[in-house]
């Protein structure tokens, strides 16, 4: 592979293309063949954002409903689809919303679990 470039990240001579792009096998790292604009791996401002099952930006504070009955990990207990949760707070993770559930208390759900309200 003589026309491919060194990577601009850790400099290994190993790139190589991958349709409209270079990768580094050494370091993960992508850009695009034209020698455009960088290119993160890690994200962008738009993968930032929450949404919920419906495509919606979710923000802190906001009213979300429960789209499907999701059982309590640990015991008995049901979140039933349809129940309205107020005041969200949104954290980094997996399970990105936390709040507090009537009847239940404090929890975390998953976004794709929810719509706004």
């Amino acid at each position: 592979m003589p026309d491919s470039p060194m990577c601009p990240e850790c400099g290994a001579e190993y790139s190589y293309q991958d349709r409209e792009m270079y990768v580094c096998p050494m370091c993960a790292h992508e850009w695009p063949i034209d020698g455009g604009g960088e290119v993160s791996t890690t994200g962008s401002d738009a993968d930032a954002s929450v949404r919920d099952a419906n495509g919606n930006v979710l923000e802190s504070g906001d009213t979300v409903v429960v789209i499907k009955d999701l059982k309590v990990k640990g015991s008995s207990l049901v979140v039933k689809g349809g129940t309205k949760v107020k005041n969200i707070r949104l954290v980094d993770g997996d399970h990105d919303i936390d709040c507090k559930i009537p009847g239940i208390g404090a929890m975390q759900l998953k976004s794709e679990f929810v719509k706004k309200a």
